[in-house]
């Protein structure tokens, strides 16, 4: 059995389109088997990929615009409001863009602005993509994604230098846990707040984590690094809500 440690949640974020900014949450609502509200609700398309809103499946990240291949997203900074389904996209400190992204001409909105200034970055014309209740989760299941603040201090010991913890894009930042100890929590439920997930696996990083989130520059070989003194390329968790309930920053996290 794995030892239970006094961890809390140290912050929360959602990624409402995928690729785009996060956005940190005091406090939020975890439903059965979902994902964060409207975590990863979007993506836009790069290139014709034959998704179908109208009966969505779960389709490999490559089809989409992506910080492991399209580090150039991270300079924008965008922000979500769940009201008017409205997204902001802000570049070099001002507005951009703003589309409702329920409606053809919201959408529409922001593809022209991501067709007339990155071009020659798409594998064709950016097309934002939803579908019903579907989320475009790295992950074919619905689940929450969790980062151990302490194995990132690990890191940055492997690298030599600070390594931003939204590199990672975690929905749950916790504090508490040893470095790598969330490695031993697999197959087994966390109570956090006033919900229960259950850890189903670990996180296999992708070259997204090179990325710094505030420069938008590829500066780091992290990938490298945890490969060449760790023997592999994981870090973070994957959990499955399995009772629902509302979560906030410094809530326990238990496994107790």
């Amino acid at each position: 059995m794995a030892e239970n440690f006094r961890a809390e949640i140290a912050s929360l974020y959602r990624y409402p389109v995928k690729g785009l900014s996060p956005e940190q949450l005091p406090r939020v609502t975890l439903g059965v088997g979902q994902t964060l509200p409207a975590d990863r609700r979007y993506a836009i398309e790069n290139g014709p990929s034959g998704f179908d809103p109208a009966q969505p499946k779960w389709m490999p990240k490559t089809h989409f615009l992506m910080l492991m291949r399209d580090e150039w997203l991270a300079g924008l900074h965008t922000r979500f409001d769940d009201a008017s389904n409205v997204l902001t996209v802000c570049r070099n400190g001002s507005i951009s863009a703003q589309g409702d992204l329920e409606t053809a001409p919201g959408r529409a909105a922001i593809e022209r602005f991501l067709a007339s200034h990155f071009a020659d970055l798409v594998n064709g014309p950016p097309k934002i993509l939803s579908g019903i209740d579907h989320s475009f989760s790295d992950d074919s299941k619905k689940v929450v994604s969790i980062i151990n603040l302490d194995s990132l201090e690990a890191i940055e010991d492997i690298v030599g230098q600070p390594v931003h913890p939204l590199r990672f894009r975690a929905n749950l930042y916790v504090r508490g846990w040893p470095a790598w100890h969330e490695f031993d929590l697999i197959g087994r439920p966390l109570t956090i707040g006033g919900a229960r997930l259950k850890v189903v696996k670990g996180i296999k990083r992708c070259a997204a984590i090179n990325v710094d989130p505030d420069t938008a520059a590829r500066d780091l070989n992290i990938l490298k690094a945890l490969m060449r003194r760790l023997g592999h390329i994981d870090c973070g968790i994957y959990a499955e809500v399995i009772a629902g309930g509302d979560i906030a920053e410094g809530d326990e996290v238990s496994n107790e």
